[in-house]
């Protein structure tokens, strides 16, 4: 891609240097609502349009090569196409694309899910997360046979109206377009890492379970330390309510076992997408056998509309999903892979956080695992690479969405080459040092053009 855009005009700059996006984009405005099919990739003035990837790149409809650190919205651990999923796809797809049967791949995949997953006593695997974390709370529901639900704020479940409240400010748990108020009314939102508000509520006596994602909302972007979860652990147990971990994203990639293996804390019911399916649509709900039990056949037919919950799933273990599901949890169950990624994320927030320290601007690159996120309105430049802390920021603040800056630099981004979520980014094992290098010299670029045009 050529790079002479005037840094004073990136949204124009970025509309010139795509036409066969912004066709695609007029062409979609004519079917879709927002002419997108997923929240996230709406943009203005129009979506980029990619069409093909490998590794870590991906090349819109265009011709230009760009860095990815979309990453599958984190499902993509090993980078576009690695060769050991896509080789079980493709054998797979030779035997068949849907038995409508139970098959061999599903019970290797549940295997090797229950082999990594401290709380995976049963599996039942689903089409997506949402999906997932709908039947957890469920299950709690029914194992309970309590009736309300705590969460956090900005922490998100998918987007079933039972958890899709108190995602964005104002944070409250009130109707949005669509809900029910009768469902709704049985959610609580409580601040991150309050365990006094948490101890308070439960103290009711009528919460049936609380969902947390373990490392902090939108993977951290609001960070949760492990001493909160560990209390959340105790308090849950004590008030006879269950705990699920939303490990949507933290599964498989914050370690084989996902976060309750790195912090050593067992939930009730976890959930799981993304990784767990090689970047193919699948979920999962695993945890303990009594709970899980809810689902299964109960010997008297009378006792299935008191104790059984009916789940069916067209798509459920879809077999291509099953056997990139096995071929991706057999590439990241020793670990490497995810340690790999981890040191390859830390060099990434440590170079771009010398860039703003040199370019003297006020923003932070912060993450812990593999990642790196942007808060956009701290009140200093980086006194260096390591300044990396956000411990004593407001969650609202680091919550905070910051739309026209966030836009601004990820087009700024995209017309040096690289390409992220606006906010933050997922690192794979394909970013290797050299990616690591164009990406630290494309920010350094865009950055330039933000201060240009007075948006950094």
């Amino acid at each position: 891609m050529a790079r002479l855009v005037d840094p004073a005009k990136i949204q124009d700059g970025y509309a010139a240097a795509l036409p066969a996006s912004r066709a695609l984009y007029e062409r979609a405005r004519r079917l879709f609502p927002d002419a997108v099919t997923h929240d996230n990739r709406r943009m203005q003035p129009f979506p980029l349009y990619v069409d093909r990837a490998e590794g870590a790149y991906k090349w819109d409809v265009d011709g230009h090569r760009y860095v990815d650190y979309w990453m599958g919205h984190g499902a993509l651990l090993l980078g576009h196409n690695p060769r050991p999923v896509v080789d079980a796809v493709r054998e797979q797809a030779l035997h068949g694309t849907h038995y409508g049967a139970c098959h061999p791949k599903e019970v290797e995949w549940g295997e090797w899910v229950r082999r990594l997953v401290p709380s995976a006593e049963r599996v039942r695997f689903t089409a997506s997360g949402t999906e997932a974390t709908h039947m957890a709370v469920r299950l709690a529901r029914a194992f309970t046979g309590k009736r309300h639900v705590v969460k956090f704020a900005g922490h998100f479940h998918g987007w079933h109206e039972g958890l899709e409240v108190g995602v964005r400010p104002p944070y409250a748990a009130e109707p949005e377009a669509g809900q029910l108020p009768e469902v709704v009314d049985l959610v609580t939102v409580l601040p991150p890492n309050d365990i006094v508000a948490v101890r308070e509520r439960l103290a009711a006596g009528d919460v049936a379970v609380v969902i947390i994602e373990p490392t902090g909302g939108h993977f951290g972007s609001v960070p949760t330390p492990a001493s909160f979860v560990a209390a959340l652990r105790e308090e849950t147990r004590r008030a006879g309510a269950l705990l699920i971990f939303d490990e949507v994203v933290t599964g498989f990639r914050v370690a084989p076992g996902g976060a309750q293996e790195k912090f050593g804390i067992t939930p009730d019911l976890t959930t799981l997408a993304k990784i767990l399916s090689g970047g193919l649509p699948g979920g999962a709900c695993v945890g303990r056998e009594d709970v899980m039990s809810y689902i299964a056949t109960k010997p008297k037919p009378e006792d299935n509309r008191r104790a059984k919950i009916a789940h069916a799933g067209t798509f459920n273990a879809n077999p291509l999903t099953a056997a990139a599901g096995v071929a991706m949890l057999a590439s990241v169950a020793d670990g490497e892979a995810i340690r790999f990624v981890n040191r390859q994320a830390a060099a990434l927030r440590h170079g771009m956080n010398e860039i703003l320290a040199r370019q003297k601007v006020t923003w932070k690159i912060y993450g812990e695992h593999s990642d790196w996120k942007i808060f956009f309105g701290a009140d200093a430049p980086p006194r260096d690479g390591s300044d990396q802390s956000v411990r004593d920021v407001d969650w609202r603040r680091l919550d905070a969405k910051n739309a026209e800056q966030s836009r601004a630099l990820r087009q700024a981004l995209i017309l040096n080459g690289v390409d992220f979520n606006g906010a933050r980014a997922l690192v794979g094992t394909c970013h290797t040092d050299d990616v690591i290098a164009e990406t630290l010299a494309a920010f350094d670029a865009a950055i330039h053009a933000m201060k240009e045009e007075g948006l950094a």
